[in-house]
């Protein structure tokens, strides 16, 4: 696809595509842990929602992580009802690449799984991730309570402290409460578990978060 200036401003709500009323099919299993990847989920457990570039390589961070139920990778913080990849791509939905975090409180926390979205990706770059351009790619935790709007906020606080001392720029993570989550692709889901060799673009500043 040509390179689109659009691709680096979010598009205004009467500019998105229109999408449609029909959700995306998906495998309501994950290939990793066996779970389910779609509600409901066992009454115990909680979501969380982060943007942190490609969701390939972001998905598989997360799926490593102890005490997460299942993953699932789609499109979230823009307008276009159930959109498709190469929707996406355009720039022209609003939304950017997202993994939904099931987990279960009693094993992992939020604050655990916020300290490995900051450490896993370059959260300064704004709409991209490395070589990923556009507005899809841009960084964003996309909350679900007011408990987890204040943690969120915290955090990012704590860590801008960290990246300004080893010399970086200024934090461009958007944290918000979630918007509705559109599944991607039943061959985006887990790609990396189904594709060991796949591409995956994700990297940190190799600033600690301690």
């Amino acid at each position: 696809m040509i390179f689109s200036s659009k691709k680096l401003i979010l598009p205004d709500p009467f500019e998105a595509l229109p999408g449609r009323d029909t959700e995306m099919p998906i495998t309501n299993k994950h290939y990793v842990t066996g779970n389910p990847i779609a509600p409901p989920f066992p009454a115990n457990l909680l979501q969380a929602l982060f943007g942190l570039g490609c969701f390939w390589g972001a998905e598989r961070k997360f799926w490593q992580c102890p005490g997460v139920f299942s993953t699932a990778v789609g499109y979230s913080g823009g307008y276009t009802p159930n959109p498709t990849y190469a929707e996406v791509c355009t720039g022209l939905t609003g939304h950017s690449e997202v993994v939904r975090v099931i987990y279960d409180p009693a094993l992992t926390s939020y604050d655990k799984l916020l300290r490995l979205f900051w450490t896993s990706h370059n959260p300064t770059q704004g709409m991209r991730q490395g070589n990923d351009i556009g507005t899809q790619y841009r960084s964003g935790i996309y909350t679900y309570s007011q408990e987890q709007l204040d943690e969120a906020l915290e955090s990012k606080n704590y860590y801008q402290r960290l990246v300004n001392q080893a010399g970086f720029n200024q934090i461009t993570t958007e944290v918000m409460p979630a918007g509705v989550f559109y599944y991607a692709e039943d061959y985006h889901q887990q790609y990396l578990a189904k594709e060991p060799n796949g591409y995956c673009g994700i990297g940190g500043l190799d600033v600690a978060f301690d």
